[in-house]
């Protein structure tokens, strides 16, 4: 009785944490373990590999924003957007210009996608079957399915011209990181992992913590302490990875930047979580997919990375580290 009583309590308490982080704990924590695992796998064996994986998550991510935009009637051309983001990658990452490369890649992405966009072609019915099965779990899918009007060419192409700006572009700030002062796989570990640390310190801190409301008309679980829980955990995990990467002599002049940096991915990040949530809520979603357990889609993932990631680059190319 006492063992049954205790296995009682426990599941009590994990579904408890379920419902104040909004997640599955045991899966995400599991899936999280398997993502560092292969992540770091191809930080250490090369930075090539590390290129190659992120261009592998951006397909399928592309497809996710692709299924979740055409539930409000809004077709982007994914093959297209495969091709030009694949490119402009790969450009990113093995051109001697980064820079140039990453500029001409996504200004030709714009102009091809903008034109594939216009002329809306469908290449076969997959969509379709994504998004009915998507409807089939979210009631305000079915009901915007049927009420939503067409939308114009205009805004088909605006938003195609966006989603380039949203992923191949700010992918390609997490690739632009490797290839410069000689530090590759410090900085993809401050690219990738810092902005996950800083989402746990914010979940956790706004579980245990959290009582005031940091956004609620857009997320109703941010609160202000988890945006300080997710400042103090990037700014710890930012401390460590400089310490164990630079020379003892750079901290004379640059201890600032942990500081800088874990306030600036705390903040930034957060505005990326409610950026994110406040598409979902616009196309009347609950996750982007269902491919990553306990975390939804992979754009739920690294919606923060993403928007993180601009940011770090820069810090990290003006500081010389």
């Amino acid at each position: 009785m006492p063992h049954t009583q205790q296995s009682r309590e426990a599941e009590e308490r994990l579904q408890q944490i379920n419902r104040r982080t909004g997640r599955n704990m045991p899966q995400a924590v599991a899936t999280a373990v398997v993502l560092i695992v292969i992540i770091l796998a191809c930080l250490f064996i090369s930075p090539t590999l590390f290129a190659m994986l992120v261009v592998v998550f951006m397909i399928p991510a592309l497809w996710e924003l692709r299924v979740d935009l055409a539930t409000r009637g809004l077709r982007i051309p994914v093959l297209t957007l495969w091709i030009c983001s694949t490119a402009t990658l790969l450009a990113v990452y093995f051109c001697e210009r980064h820079v140039v490369a990453m500029a001409v890649g996504v200004l030709a992405s714009l102009l091809v996608v903008a034109v594939t966009a216009s002329l809306q072609i469908t290449l076969n019915g997959r969509t379709s079957q994504a998004v009915a099965d998507k409807a089939t779990t979210a009631p305000d899918v079915q009901a915007r399915l049927r009420d939503d009007e067409p939308h114009g060419r205009l805004t088909q192409v605006a938003v195609a011209m966006f989603t380039v700006l949203y992923i191949p572009l700010l992918a390609s700030c997490i690739i632009m990181p490797i290839t410069f002062n000689g530090h590759p796989v410090a900085h993809a570990i401050l690219i990738v992992f810092m902005p996950a640390l800083s989402d746990t310190g914010g979940l956790f801190a706004g579980a245990w913590l959290g009582r005031h409301k940091l956004c609620p008309t857009i997320s109703p679980k941010k609160s202000v302490e988890g945006l300080l829980g997710s400042i103090l955990f990037a700014m710890a995990g930012c401390f460590a990875v400089f310490a164990c990467t630079y020379e003892a002599s750079l901290w004379a002049s640059r201890w600032r930047v942990p500081i800088v940096a874990g306030v600036m991915i705390g903040v930034v990040g957060t505005f990326g979580d409610l950026c994110a949530s406040l598409i979902k809520r616009d196309l009347g979603i609950k996750d982007m997919g269902h491919l990553l357990k306990g975390h939804g889609g992979i754009l739920d993932r690294v919606d923060s990375i993403l928007l993180c990631a601009p940011f770090i680059c820069v810090l990290l190319w003006m500081t010389g580290l």
